[in-house]
């Protein structure tokens, strides 16, 4: 990866949650915008270049999993992270049928960061 941040689209309900991620993915190196909806999620991703999703399954105005085929759609290439407190296989099976490109059940912090860090090792960064 270069110096060059790469940027992530962290897409919960919570704000707590959300502030907390995007300090602890800002520590690792990467450059972290929150979203608090689908349809927020949509319009920034409609309008600015991001390199990974992070989505929660269950947001106040739809379907984590129905934002990632929409995602999917709109930006294609870009992969997607559900992470949510979902944790039975059979959640893990939905969010990758969706085209999700990975599953980190809350509270697998160190999970999901690994699995940002496995996602972006050799990306092209948006900013690059």
């Amino acid at each position: 990866m270069s110096n060059l941040k790469c940027r992530i689209l962290y897409v919960d309900d919570h704000e707590d949650s959300s502030e907390m991620l995007k300090v602890v993915l800002s520590d690792s190196g990467y450059e972290v915008q929150t979203a608090h909806s689908v349809d927020n999620a949509l319009k920034l991703a409609a309008s600015e270049q991001f390199d990974l999703y992070v989505l929660d399954k269950r947001l106040p105005d739809g379907s984590g999993l129905e934002l990632v085929r929409r995602l999917n759609e709109l930006t294609p290439g870009v992969p997607s992270i559900v992470y949510t407190g979902d944790a039975y296989d059979m959640h893990k099976q939905e969010a990758i049928a969706a085209g999700a490109h990975a599953y980190v059940s809350k509270p697998d912090i160190d999970g999901l960061i690994a699995t940002v860090h496995r996602l972006l090792m050799n990306a092209e960064c948006a900013t690059a």
